[in-house]
């Protein structure tokens, strides 16, 4: 398939959501959201469930109209523009496959219902196919498919369109670890290739960290912070972002003076507690088990070990902690045997990428 060819606009914005409201009776599932995803862009809608990230993909896909505000495709409003005039291409959580189709049949469907010539249609089928690497199996059904070619097929019939947005729903959630992971990366190749603009929605962390260019975590029908995946995951603006976004530890400390940055003092480190207290947030990455006897921000037992491999997950029990216990990320193996359960440690703080919320 071709790569899409840039479109000369006045700005580099695919899609814009300019103060966009979607109400269901009186349940009010998204509050005014304004968001510009830019052309060739992999953005991520990222939240739990009932945040409203499926709400606004539908709401791009024309499955739903706004009661409020205007969404922008390509600079033209599309508020009442039916979907199918929207040249929007749709992965669905699914997949969607007509199963008496055969899978070149499926993927040619969108085509067909745009009276696209044979010759042409069979052109980019096989290439579509060929992009998501199911050449061969053009006649077979969808449930002589596994999940992952059952994927591809879904993927291949919303690309083989030439779409102004790809619009993909949680289309990695019914495979298994291993073949989410190959996907996820098979995916960002393809679109990077093509240069499709693509809305992703998803409640997993780790995949929206490590797929999109930018991303946008929504709660209860707002957006709390848009950014790139480092800015979210460095610096999350509230406490919602930084405890959603990753794993960290919440330690309480006091704000100790300001002066071209903020420094924290945990606990009692620094003596008695004056000036304003805080919750630092930590990643466990960033903590450092250490002897009991050495200085160290918090004192504490180990009750807990999990080993993951390339490192190990050790929970650390302090009674003086904001929450009862901390996890540790150690690198290698050797924690097992040096930090056993029961062990009296140290947890100091190697870094400054912390963040500090106030206390209310």
């Amino acid at each position: 398939m071709a790569q899409r060819a840039p479109i000369a606009k006045s700005d580099d914005v695919a899609v814009r959501f300019k103060a966009v409201t979607k109400r269901f009776n009186k349940i009010v599932a998204l509050h005014e959201v304004s968001l510009a995803v830019k052309r060739g862009e992999f953005m991520t809608l990222l939240g739990p469930s009932g945040c409203g990230k499926t709400t606004l993909l539908n709401l791009a896909a024309g499955f739903f109209s706004p009661d409020g505000g205007e969404i922008l495709i390509d600079g033209e409003r599309v508020n009442d523009v039916p979907t199918y005039k929207r040249e929007i291409g749709m992965m669905f959580q699914n997949y969607a496959l007509f199963p008496h189709m055969t899978v070149a049949g499926n993927v040619a469907y969108g085509l067909r219902v745009r009276h696209v010539p044979k010759n042409e249609s069979d052109r980019r089928v096989g290439e579509a196919l060929a992009l998501v690497k199911l050449t061969g199996l053009e006649d077979r059904k969808p449930r002589q498919l596994s999940g992952g070619q059952q994927q591809r097929v879904a993927l291949a019939r919303a690309l083989v369109i030439n779409p102004t947005v790809l619009l993909l729903d949680e289309p990695f959630s019914a495979l298994d670890k291993n073949l989410r992971t190959s996907m996820q990366v098979e995916l960002r190749e393809i679109q990077r290739k093509l240069g499709v603009t693509t809305i992703f929605v998803t409640h997993d962390q780790s995949e929206a960290l490590s797929l999109s260019d930018r991303l946008a975590v929504m709660l209860e029908g707002r957006v709390r912070q848009l950014g790139t995946p480092e800015e979210i995951y460095r610096r999350p603006c509230d406490r919602f972002v930084a405890s959603f976004v990753g794993d960290a530890n919440v330690l309480r400390g006091r704000l100790d003076r300001i002066d071209g940055a903020h420094v924290v003092a945990i606990g009692a480190l620094l003596g008695v507690a004056t000036s304003a207290p805080v919750d630092l947030y930590v990643r466990p990455e960033h903590l450092k088990v250490t002897e009991a006897s050495e200085p160290c921000a918090r004192r504490g037992t180990i009750v807990a070990q999990v080993y993951q491999g390339g490192h190990v997950d050790l929970f650390v029990e302090c009674m003086d902690s904001s929450r009862e216990r901390l996890l540790v990320r150690s690198a290698g193996h050797e924690a097992m045997t040096r930090w056993p359960v029961g062990a009296q440690v140290g947890i100091s703080i190697g870094t400054d990428e912390g963040v500090a919320f106030a206390v209310v």
